[in-house]
């Protein structure tokens, strides 16, 4: 897809000044809002790279398209594999809910009118799905995935619930079960990869938390084994789903923002929870808790301490023996590289799927990182304070990612572009340039004033939403938590699993396939690597390889 402006298309094509500058306020006047969003299967990216081993079979359609809903489709029956933080989410994205949950969206909307939680949880679209087996090495967790799962009524305590799902004691059994035909995958990042292809090796279509791999080889792997089982895959990238950024989309390839040389990205949060310092929660002990099964086998651990030594890492390879419980370790995984991909694979993937569905950059040429341990002084091994710098050449572009867990000062995406800038988060400002050419008779009649907003866009938000901590705010802001279509609010992670169910009904390919994950999961490594070695990472295009500067 093209971000040219006319100022690049060739003299002869070009319209004059002053036919361009009222064709550029035109359109900004009439990009349509996509209330046809529907269910958030809105086609953002399209797929160009030839694929090694299947052809055209997973190539995307090159207009923006929706999948309607079958309303006769077939029930799928899921599995769902993690329950912690994110998992509960994402449970309840699909129309299931702990009752002790909706029984504070019950007290909230008594307390407060404007409260409309749980009216909205009410009226989220029923997915035809049943929940069939459940899967976590915690047992606090795995009773409440059982609960959860049998409340199809979306009621509180007081409520009726329904056939309750098998708890599986490990996802191997629960991936060899016959009535499973789909899974959600919820667990740390260090699993995320083996879970997948071995719940596609079962015939199970897979949707698993971002990011795609814990480590660059294993990202080869998973591509191999998706593409070659044909399984349906969505990376959980809800940010797809978001409607600001496909209206992003269209005003940058319509031209009316100019070229875009330099994009800004970051992560502003300041509260231990954002900070992966999270709760540890009663009822959890070695008694309790799978140990093992959260470390993996000796074999797998093996392979990651060889990673790390054979790339001169070993020294931020965690100082406590593996098989040591640690309750801190199992509830606060992300602090650790032994199980997570840090900043880049947990928050800097958002920020740049947001930017690779707006532009298709796809993998950056080079990566640049630096930062360090700076305030959360906790025996963590991963930095809390991380820049990284991504140059995209054939775009003639650079992205600067910068990120803090130790301050909340408010910044957003800003594409800087030659005629005007565009803040974006779950809304869109744009700023004209004094330099406009495009604006530039606007901005001399006083019409437009030079870095003031001149378009502003908030899709459907008439109400102040209820934010119930720091963290769900920062996700908020950035579009990640709900969208709005036709005036209606919709959480943005039940529209992607949606898409991801009608692609399976339909045979179709999500918008965060197995391609678009392999970009992100790669883009994220180079990041990490530079980080970790000091050095430029840089992609070699034709070997698909991450090579050291």
């Amino acid at each position: 897809m093209s971000t040219e402006n006319n100022n690049n298309t060739p003299k002869e094509n070009q319209a004059p000044q002053s036919e361009g500058r009222r064709n550029a306020l035109k359109a900004l006047a009439t990009i349509p809002v996509l209330g046809a969003l529907g269910f958030g299967v809105y086609r953002k990216q399209q797929y160009d790279k030839k694929t090694k081993s299947l052809g055209s079979s997973f190539h995307f359609n090159k207009e923006h398209y929706m999948i309607p809903a079958q309303p006769d489709g077939k029930k799928i029956r899921i599995g769902m594999i993690g329950f912690g933080i994110r998992g509960k989410q994402l449970m309840r994205a699909a129309g299931f809910a702990e009752p002790s949950w909706i029984d504070g969206l019950i007290e909230g909307a008594k307390n407060d009118s404007k409260d409309k939680r749980y009216e909205q949880f009410l009226q989220q679209d029923d997915l035809n799905i049943e929940v069939t087996g459940v899967c976590d090495i915690f047992d606090v967790y795995g009773e409440a995935a059982v609960l959860a799962a049998s409340n199809i009524h979306r009621e509180g305590s007081n409520g009726t619930f329904g056939k309750a799902p098998k708890r599986y004691r490990t996802y191997q059994e629960l991936l060899a079960a016959d009535d499973i035909d789909a899974v959600i995958i919820a667990t740390p990042d260090h699993w995320h990869s083996t879970m997948a292809m071995e719940a596609a090796k079962a015939g199970k279509h897979v949707y698993v938390e971002k990011p795609l791999s814990w480590t660059v080889p294993e990202t080869y792997k998973v591509r191999e084994v998706i593409k070659e089982t044909s399984i349906i895959f969505q990376l959980g990238h809800q940010g797809r789903q978001t409607d600001s950024y496909i209206r992003a989309k269209e005003i940058i390839d319509k031209g009316l923002i100019g070229k875009v040389s330099l994009i800004e990205v970051c992560t502003n949060r300041n509260d231990p929870n954002g900070a992966w310092v999270y709760p540890l929660i009663d009822g959890a002990s070695p008694e309790t808790i799978d140990w093992k099964q959260f470390e993996g086998p000796e074999e797998r651990i093996k392979e990651y301490t060889d990673y790390m030594t054979s790339n001169n890492l070993q020294r931020y390879i965690g100082p406590d023996p593996r098989d040591k419980f640690s309750l801190e370790r199992f509830f606060r995984w992300r602090c650790w590289w032994d199980y997570s991909t840090g900043l880049s694979g947990d928050l800097l993937t958002h920020e740049y799927d947001a930017i690779n569905q707006i532009f298709d950059v796809g993998i950056p040429h080079s990566a640049t990182s630096s930062g360090g341990v700076y305030y959360f002084k906790d025996g963590r091994t991963v930095p809390d304070v991380l820049q990284t710098t991504f140059e995209f050449p054939d775009k003639d572009m650079t992205m600067l990612y910068s990120a803090t867990l130790a301050s909340n000062r408010p910044r957003g995406k800003v594409i800087m572009g030659h005629d005007a800038q565009m803040e974006l988060s779950n809304t869109i400002t744009l700023k004209a340039d004094p330099a406009s050419e495009i604006y530039k008779e606007k901005i001399d009649k006083g019409i437009i004033k030079p870095n003031e907003p001149f378009y502003t866009y908030v899709p459907g938000q008439s109400t102040v939403d209820a934010i119930t901590s720091p963290t769900e705010l920062y996700f908020a802001q950035r579009g990640l938590l709900y969208t709005y279509v036709s005036g209606k609010r919709y959480d943005t992670t039940h529209l992607h699993i949606r898409e991801w169910l009608e692609c399976i009904r339909q045979n179709k390919q999500p918008s965060c396939n197995i391609d678009a994950a392999f970009q992100e999961a790669m883009t994220a490594h180079m990041g990490t690597h530079a980080y970790l070695e000091g050095r430029t990472m840089y992609w070699d295009k034709d070997k698909e390889e991450i090579v050291r500067g």
